[in-house]
């Protein structure tokens, strides 16, 4: 099953506002003539940073299955087995560590012995449910 990751009001912010302030302020430079034509190389770069933005912002969701967790946000993906994971955390926010999401008040998924990932489906209820009827044995705290 395919859950699209939560977008919140600040992750939104941050990465549409960046990515709009980068290409508003390049666009206005070339059109104002305040930037050199030897200075353009920078306009792919600043088109390349905002592509990449976006595609952590669209291009985040999850799937569970029977083999386990896969987890996408934009290049970065990989896998977990079920048996594997120990404990679901929910309404937490990990601000440090590795956390392909989109928003805050996700879960925490806890694997192996010392390992985490942050994680942002649209509804962490259904999320848990289903992760519940693959595996029953794992701990939910809140």
């Amino acid at each position: 099953m395919k859950f699209k990751s939560k977008k919140d009001t600040l992750f939104s912010l941050v990465i549409l506002g960046t990515c709009g302030l980068m290409l508003v302020l390049t666009v206005t430079g070339i059109l104002k003539g305040e930037m050199d034509p030897d200075e353009y190389w920078t306009l792919p770069i600043v088109i390349g940073v905002c592509l990449a933005l976006l595609w952590f912002y669209f291009g985040t969701y999850y799937e569970l299955g029977k083999e386990g967790l896969t987890y996408r946000s934009g290049p970065i993906r990989g896998k977990i087995r079920l048996d594997r994971i120990t404990e679901i955390v929910e309404g937490k926010t990990l601000w440090v560590g590795f956390r392909p999401a989109t928003s805050r008040k996700g879960l925490i998924v806890k694997y192996d012995t010392y390992n985490e990932i942050y994680i942002s489906p649209q509804t962490n209820e259904s999320f848990i449910r289903k992760m519940l009827e693959l595996k029953s044995d794992i701990k939910i705290s809140e």
